[in-house]
């Protein structure tokens, strides 16, 4: 049963930057009848501007542009042109650098999908099941930066898929080295993405600066929140990413050396029992498992288990002791959705349901 609405019958405001492309789209379709969250406004670059949403936006969902969002008339990416107390970031990385400081500074919460801010010690890289408790090193970022909104990031697609498998491993038995590799669907490389003449029949084995990303941010979603920042976990992580010809689902393989050594009838259990931070549950969009195990000897597989939870169930299987390291696994989730804007959506959620996001 999902939790009453902190707002009562109203609903809160909210925003979607970057609201043409892939990832703004998802939003936009997350967003539109969310119970908590009205969708009143979508931002986009200058050519877009000024056009309905529907006049602007190459729609690429197999249902129709929401009829209540469709008519939206796009507006300039700025605090003066957008006014909703929340705003959901879907801009490329050049255009966020920049654009959601302004927010920050202008009172907003920023739920950004970009990269820029994702590493600094004093913006929260957030899981909801994972690490709620670093949302509150918000406090330290306004006091320092000046500003009275805030930036509140989720992860790499990918980095948050493997993230979710490693966390309940680090919780239980700590985790000292991870091997990754990756196999990453299309769709990762936002719309239209790479060319059909390259991934069609094909692997591609290399996603350019997705290596360092998912190397940095295993390390932060699993470390300690500090009076004033986070403290990476300090694990060493090797990654080698590959795009695949997958329409949706990133597919992560790991091999994990452990602090406290079990064998892999523990880890399985373990990760069957996890259910994540009891505050991230009941909410709009939490599923009713965060991670799900299976033991069917050829699964995960994105075709099969990649729509999981609506998207929001990270799947693990072929769970087995590595010869190598310790243990070694095989996880899958949803990029566009739980490792974009549904992590996003979902941090929001759990903003408002603990406070952080109070009703204007």
């Amino acid at each position: 049963m999902t939790r009453e609405s902190p707002f009562g019958a109203s609903r809160l405001p909210v925003a979607v930057l970057g609201a043409t492309g892939a990832v703004g789209q998802a939003f936009v379709r997350l967003l539109a009848g969310h119970p908590w969250f009205e969708l009143i406004e979508v931002g986009a670059s200058e050519r877009s501007a000024g056009k309905s949403y529907a006049e602007a936006t190459r729609w690429l969902g197999d249902s129709p542009i929401p009829a209540a969002i469709a008519g939206l008339t796009v507006q300039l990416c700025s605090p003066a042109s957008i006014r909703a107390p929340v705003v959901f970031s879907a801009l490329d990385a050049a255009t966020a650098a920049d654009a959601e400081p302004s927010f920050a500074k202008s009172d907003r919460i920023v739920l950004t999908n970009a990269r820029n801010y994702r590493m600094e010690p004093d913006v929260p890289l957030v899981i909801a099941e994972v690490n709620p408790d670093h949302l509150d090193v918000i406090a330290a970022q306004r006091k320092r930066r000046g500003w009275s909104g805030a930036i509140v990031a989720n992860g790499n697609c990918a980095a948050i898929v493997g993230a979710m498998a490693l966390a309940p491993i680090q919780q239980r038995f700590g985790i000292r080295r991870v091997f990754a590799v990756t196999m990453q669907a299309v769709s990762g490389a936002g719309y239209p993405g790479v060319a059909s003449l390259d991934i069609l029949g094909n692997v591609i084995p290399y996603i350019k600066d997705e290596e360092p990303k998912i190397e940095e941010e295993f390390c932060k979603f699993l470390g300690l929140r500090e009076s004033d920042h986070i403290q990476s976990a300090p694990m060493v992580v090797s990654a080698h990413t590959n795009r695949v010809a997958v329409e949706h689902g990133h597919t992560v393989c790991m091999s994990i050396e452990l602090n406290r050594k079990g064998d892999a009838s523990e880890v399985e259990a373990h990760l069957a029992n996890w259910r994540g931070a009891p505050e991230a549950t009941r909410l709009p969009s939490s599923p009713e498992r965060p991670l799900v195990l299976t033991k069917e000897p050829d699964r995960p597989q994105p075709r099969r288990d990649v729509d999981a939870g609506a998207g929001m169930t990270v799947t693990v299987g072929r769970v087995r002791r590595d010869p190598i390291l310790d243990i070694r696994l095989v996880a899958l989730g949803h990029n566009v959705i739980r490792g974009a804007a549904g992590a996003s959506v979902l941090n929001a959620e759990l903003m408002a349901s603990t406070g952080r996001i109070a009703k204007p």
